[in-house]
């Protein structure tokens, strides 16, 4: 199977899982548990749309392993994963803020983000309509739901780090978060600004169209960056973990690849 083939399985995909989710969003949405703490939340809609994802990418390619946040993981027998994130940005889901997203990509080497490599991916946010996609080598495009041609992302042009328009996250630990915390008071004198969106994989899309010259995190899990990661580089980000590691939930970097070079080098100097 192609990589065109499976990403319009993933687009597909998300397109209905994020259909459900904005339909749930309209009847109203309440916590169903916490997980790692009390802010770290997980709703029935975010279960149920992974539910669906589930059984969709089952039908399509029952051979193919599975690795969701909110069920077990399967096992592949044809060497291909998808990794999903059926609602990035559960809390802006939760209170309505329209800043969430469906999150899908396929791999090869497994569900571990220091040695797979990504084919395939699409982001969707239905707030918005707007549907991220790239494959390997292909490029990444922003379109919508109905959009014959989408237009190709590129990231934005170099700027010095006095000027880039960072993006970040926070963890859902107190004490991590007041490590993060500190870092982005210290960086914020030296960049242009900073935004905290609360979706990762949007994030990464943002740099991938040129809206966020840069997006760093810690602590993001593989479903939080699996497609944004593709989409940002084939849009040709620089997509990285610290000095020469792989993306993980240790550290990511995304952003055109001057600035990331220089962002990273300060990142350091600041004690990420």
């Amino acid at each position: 199977m192609s990589f065109d083939d499976l990403l319009r399985i993933a687009r597909d995909t998300a397109l209905a899982g994020g259909e459900l989710a904005a339909r749930r969003r309209r009847e109203g949405v309440s916590v169903a548990a916490s997980k790692s703490s009390p802010v770290d939340i997980v709703t029935e809609a975010d279960r149920e749309t992974e539910a669906l994802i589930r059984a969709l990418l089952a039908d399509a390619r029952p051979d193919d392993g599975f690795y969701g946040e909110e069920s077990d993981a399967s096992e592949s027998a044809s060497g291909l994963t998808w990794i999903v994130d059926p609602i990035d940005g559960t809390v802006n889901f939760l209170y309505g803020f329209p800043h969430y997203a469906v999150s899908i990509a396929v791999v090869e080497g497994g569900p571990d983000p220091l040695v797979w490599r990504a084919l395939a991916a699409c982001v969707f946010n239905p707030a918005t309509g707007e549907v991220y996609t790239a494959t390997e080598g292909g490029g990444a495009y922003l379109g919508d739901a109905a959009a014959v041609t989408p237009a190709r992302l590129a990231v934005a042009p170099p700027v010095p780090i006095g000027q880039a328009l960072v993006g970040t996250g926070f963890a859902y630990d107190s004490d991590m978060r007041g490590v993060q915390g500190a870092l982005v008071a210290s960086l914020l004198p030296q960049v242009r600004d900073i935004r905290r969106m609360g979706t990762a994989s949007l994030d990464l899309c943002a740099v991938a169209a040129g809206r966020l010259n840069a997006y760093f995190e810690r602590t993001l899990s593989p479903w939080d960056h699996a497609a944004g990661a593709l989409i940002a580089r084939e849009a040709g980000a620089t997509v990285k973990g610290l000095r020469d590691a792989a993306p993980s939930r240790d550290f990511i970097l995304a952003a055109e690849p001057e600035l990331a070079r220089v962002l990273e080098a300060r990142l350091v100097e600041l004690g990420v």
